[in-house]
């Protein structure tokens, strides 16, 4: 049996594929590579020295991702894949509903189809919205106020209406706070498209020179320094919540919420100072007007992770910055965009990447 990973080729997913390849587990991986590179399953199975199986499948695709489920037995399904840029989201919801509402319902159909009943969410805590209760406990009122927030609070909504339909599911439903850092080894860690959405790579890259300087929005907070404050997690750190909330569903029935985080919080201007001390490199920045909608203060009150999943973060600010700029110096350019799709008249496309073949 195995663990399908859908998304394992992300910045998150490529961290739980080496987590899980390293616990002994057998894995398959979906992924669209629309924002991912198959260099890093690559690069995961050099770190493990494990190979596995990897397939080019949009989760949209009904019938490909049910014929995945008919030809290998899976044991329990992490589902990461989904679109997640909150700034796009609010330009094109529609494109956000479609891929991730559509997506995960073809994975839940599938899964009830071949029996297949535990299941591991990546949610987030913008399913909290900008709430005043902090820090942030599960049974905080949840309101996000995105297109991508809503698909995350949709999708929990939908797999507690399966669990209450049929209570043979088990279900972990992790929200994630702000995910930083890469592998200790700097082989994997965060390749974003374009400009960064999130402040770690965006500082990591005027830190290199490939930006001019970061944009600090709003000094006027009630923090101690006036900037935003969040909780950052290390996404190794991450990645061994899921293996704790795999274990979790793979004992015992039932349907939960979990916070990962630290549980507290570093302000903007802290982190530029870390990740400086970790670096050696000055990282100007600017200072904006406030963004609307952004929280002054957010972070997770992760009890309820540690004493049911047996779970906390371990790794502190100095190691994220550290492991973040170790990736940034190895991948000034990040995973090189290797390969386009190769045609054949009259047979299925495949893509040669990296060393593997990957089926279309």
């Amino acid at each position: 049996m195995a663990i399908l990973v859908t998304g394992g080729a992300g910045y998150i997913g490529s961290h739980i594929c080496v987590g899980l390849l390293n616990a002994g587990y057998e894995i398959v991986v979906l992924d669209n590579f629309s924002n991912s590179n198959p260099e890093a399953l690559r690069r995961v199975s050099e770190i493990t020295g494990k190979q596995f199986k990897k397939y080019q499948v949009d989760l949209v695709n009904k019938e490909r991702v049910e014929q995945i489920f008919s030809e290998i037995k899976i044991d329990a399904v992490i589902h990461l894949a989904g679109l997640k840029a909150v700034g796009e989201s609010v330009v094109v919801p529609l494109k956000y509903y479609q891929n991730n509402l559509t997506g995960t319902i073809n994975l839940a159909d599938a899964m009830k189809k071949y029996k297949v009943k535990k299941l591991v969410f990546s949610s987030s805590a913008t399913v909290y919205g900008a709430t005043d209760q902090i820090p942030i406990r599960e049974d905080t009122p949840l309101g996000a106020v995105n297109p991508y927030g809503r698909t995350k609070q949709m999708i929990e909504d939908i797999f507690r209406d399966l669990y209450d339909s049929d209570s043979t599911w088990n279900i972990a439903l992790l929200r994630y706070f702000n995910p930083i850092g890469s592998h200790n080894s700097g082989r994997i860690g965060e390749d974003p498209n374009g400009i960064p959405d999130n402040l770690m790579p965006y500082i990591s890259q005027v830190a290199i020179g490939k930006l001019p300087y970061l944009n600090v929005f709003g000094n006027d907070y009630p923090t101690k320094d006036g900037t935003g404050l969040r909780d950052y997690i290390h996404v190794v750190d991450l990645a061994i919540g899921h293996l704790k909330a795999l274990e979790k569903v793979q004992s015992t029935s039932g349907i939960g919420a979990y916070n990962l985080g630290t549980g507290r919080g570093y302000s903007v201007l802290e982190m530029v100072e870390a990740f400086e001390k970790a670096s050696g490199k000055k990282v100007p920045y600017t200072i904006k007007d406030r963004r609307q909608g952004d929280a002054a203060i957010c972070f997770a009150d992760p009890t309820k992770a540690r004493e049911q999943l047996g779970w906390e973060a371990t790794r502190g600010i100095n190691v994220m910055c550290e492991d973040t700029w170790r990736w940034q110096q190895n991948n000034p350019n990040g995973y090189e965009k290797l390969v386009k799709p190769i045609t054949k008249s009259g047979t299925p496309v495949q893509r040669y990447a990296a060393g593997f073949l990957m089926s279309e």
